[in-house]
């Protein structure tokens, strides 16, 4: 404690408390579960068999992408409970939070928008939409929570303004278009992922 003290008067920036050090350890397990699941998806080739056999090879590099970044997300979390990192600064370590959050609170919204769509029988089937379904949506909810809270924490901790908000939330859509948009384009434009 005395070291972080310490650190608090020389660089302004204030410890986090027990709740935010708890917030950050559930959002980096949370983080590590879902990496686990992109991981053991590829050492059991989970993708080998079934409807997307074909692009087994595409859905590996776009699951490698997805575990790296819940990797990030995993540093991220830690890192908004510590103080900042010399090689980083807390700026840097702000926009990451604010990246994190916003992306998975757009992830969420959509699955919420795709879930109204099913039921109000717009498009897709409502009888897909079960209890597993609901669980997985709330999990991505709660870990959105997870990351704003570890967000606004941390830029009030290190005494930052809106610019790593703006840079943070501005980042969000470019992370899901890169899983989403960018990345199978380029899958395809190589010959590994069929149209």
């Amino acid at each position: 404690m005395d070291l972080d003290r310490r650190h608090s008067k020389s660089t302004g920036f204030v410890p986090s408390s027990r709740f935010v050090k708890g917030v950050g350890a559930l959002v980096a397990l949370w983080c590590a579960v879902f990496a686990f699941i992109s991981f053991w998806f590829e050492v059991t080739d989970r993708f080998a068999s079934g409807p997307h056999a074909e692009n087994v090879a595409a859905l590996s590099v776009v699951n490698w992408y997805v575990f790296a970044l819940k990797l990030v997300g995993v540093a991220a979390a830690v890192l908004a409970t510590t103080r900042p990192p010399r090689f980083l600064g807390a700026p840097l370590v702000s926009v990451l939070l604010w990246a994190a959050f916003a992306t998975v609170a757009i992830y969420v919204l959509g699955s919420l928008v795709q879930a109204v769509v099913m039921m109000t029988g717009i498009a897709g089937d409502a009888g897909r939409i079960d209890a597993v379904s609901v669980g997985y949506v709330f999990a991505f909810l709660l870990a959105a929570g997870g990351f704003g809270v570890l967000a606004i924490s941390y830029a009030r901790r290190a005494s930052l303004g809106k610019r790593e908000l703006i840079m943070g939330v501005c980042g969000a859509p470019l992370v899901l278009g890169s899983i989403l948009v960018v990345l199978p384009t380029l899958l395809e434009a190589v010959g590994v992922l069929e149209s």
